[in-house]
């Protein structure tokens, strides 16, 4: 079965704008276009129920009636409780909070583990915590290809390592790293496993309970969302940490490791991802299942058929550019390479390729990211002009990538 493009861009208003559809969309991997189903949501709280939720009068109620739709709807897709999730305001402060609320758990002399391949919100959170006495290792990547080398991992763990904090996708390298492995390797030496999940989440549905990984993060507002940082822990290791919430609220689980509070309206408008899924599961599929996640794998499947092939497409286009460099695999496999796509040219600005691709009202951008550090590891040493990246989902029609490869030819 295929993904059906045209039915997908059915749901997004901006494809149905003359001034925004007009754009080929190419930065997705910095935040993607909102379908109506989330847009609605919001819009309806803005509406009719902006006050503090969980009241008794009427508004309050169906205000509160919406977040926790939200909250379930995360939970859903996760296959986890609702008790077990913060949402925060981003990923970054996910992390920032949660390494406030590790760091007492902490003895001078432990390790933590962290790699160049991050984006920095994994990284220099855990830095951070040199100042109280921890000791960071860095796992580093293959200077020419990018990778993580599983083996470098083994080396680096010791007794003394507590955490290991990595990436299950790269935001520069694309590459989907190996969870399940680097999880085993951290539980041998009891150390706990923190998972970044900024650049996977678009592409793959995890089921938290049975990833191996003790801490999960990612953003919603790279997943068809609002602006929110979904955290999930579980619960056994959320019992140790030190609560960050008001001190009259750390038995409240979406409090416990929120120090502002949740934002009502953009995690009520989350509901709409969950009807966004329901809607193009029902579109492709005719069997129902009884629960959300079972419906979002197998939605998230298709849109990692459709992402693959046109992600091969790209690559074949940029492996005929004369003096062109990909960053981590030249080749993308469902489960192993996502649809974002990193490359440089030698005599050649980035800055200068991409406004030559903009000006055919192609979106996409340079730079490093926030993932300096692994650009300085892959010898790049200009943060300016840094990579030109190409990221893809589902929605990208093969029209759009047609328009992509007629602009790579011209560069």
């Amino acid at each position: 079965m295929n993904l059906d493009v045209d039915f997908i861009r059915t749901q997004y208003p901006v494809f149905q704008n003359p001034d925004t559809a007009r754009w080929a969309m190419f930065e997705n991997a910095g935040g993607s276009y909102v379908p109506r189903q989330v847009i609605d949501r919001l819009h309806d709280f803005f509406r009719y129920t902006k006050v503090q939720p969980y009241g008794l009068f009427d508004s309050s109620v169906v205000a509160g009636e919406a977040m926790e739709a939200g909250y379930r709807a995360m939970a859903g897709l996760l296959n986890c409780d609702p008790d077990a999730l913060t949402l925060g305001p981003s990923t970054t402060m996910n992390f920032y909070v949660l390494a406030q609320a590790i760091r007492p758990l902490l003895e001078p002399g432990d390790e933590i583990v962290v790699t160049n391949q991050d984006h920095e919100a994994n990284i220099g959170c855990w830095r951070r915590l040199e100042e109280f006495g921890a000791v960071i290792k860095e796992w580093q990547i293959d200077p020419q290809s990018g990778e993580l080398d599983i083996e470098k991992l083994k080396e680096l763990v010791t007794e003394k390592t507590k955490l290991v904090c990595f990436t299950l996708c790269s935001n520069i390298v694309g590459t989907m790293n190996d969870y399940p492995a680097i999880c085993e390797i951290a539980h041998a030496v009891d150390a706990l496993a923190i998972g970044d999940g900024v650049s996977f989440a678009p592409h793959r549905v995890l089921d938290v309970n049975s990833s191996g990984l003790d801490i999960y993060c990612f953003s919603t507002y790279k997943t068809f969302g609002t602006h929110i940082g979904v955290m999930w822990g579980r619960q056994e290791v959320l019992d140790q940490l030190e609560p960050q919430g008001h001190y009259f609220n750390t038995d409240l689980p979406h409090y416990k490791f929120n120090p502002a509070g949740p934002l009502h309206a953009e995690i009520a408008a989350l509901a709409g991802i969950e009807e966004y899924v329901e809607t193009v599961y029902h579109h492709h599929f005719e069997q129902s299942h009884h629960d959300f996640h079972t419906h979002a794998c197998k939605v998230f499947d298709l849109f990692a058929e459709h992402e693959t092939v046109q992600a091969n497409r790209v690559l074949e286009a940029i492996k005929a550019i004369p003096g062109a460099r990909i960053i981590g695999q030249d080749k993308a496999e469902m489960g192993s390479r996502a649809a974002t796509i990193s490359l440089t040219l030698d005599g050649v600005e980035c800055s200068d390729a991409v406004k030559f691709l903009v000006k055919k009202e192609i979106a996409l951008r340079n730079g490093h990211f926030y993932a300096l550090r692994c650009l300085e590891a892959l010898g790049i040493e200009d943060r300016e002009e840094g990579i030109i990246r190409i990221s893809l989902v589902h929605y990208n029609s093969e029209q759009e990538i047609d328009r992509l490869l007629e602009g790579l030819s011209g560069l």
